[in-house]
């Protein structure tokens, strides 16, 4: 019943695009089938019927080469930064380091 339903195309369960997400399967699971799987579940799944994940071959025509490298200069570095520094602590938390 499952393969029936992805062979309807993402755009026969109301997607915009020909892309199949796991999150987008899981949501025709859920509808047509009135299952709740996690994703990690429906990727088992699809890949016990034989599905693989699939890459782009191209990039996209769209893309704006420019702004990508304005993105990486500016916005990752910031973005990248904002972790916790990992520093010398207590794996305890009622006694301190020890020297």
């Amino acid at each position: 019943m499952l393969e029936e339903e992805l062979g309807k195309g993402p755009p026969g369960h109301g997607f915009d695009d020909q892309r199949w997400t796991l999150a987008r399967v899981q949501t025709v699971i859920r509808r047509r089938l009135r299952l709740s799987l996690s994703v990690a579940t429906v990727w088992r799944l699809l890949r016990r019927h034989g599905w693989s994940w699939q890459a782009p071959a191209r990039r996209a025509l769209e893309r704006d080469e420019h702004a990508v490298e304005l993105w990486k200069k500016e916005v990752w570095p910031q973005v990248k930064a904002s972790r916790r520094r990992v520093g010398a602590g207590s794996s305890s938390r009622t006694r301190p380091d020890s020297p």
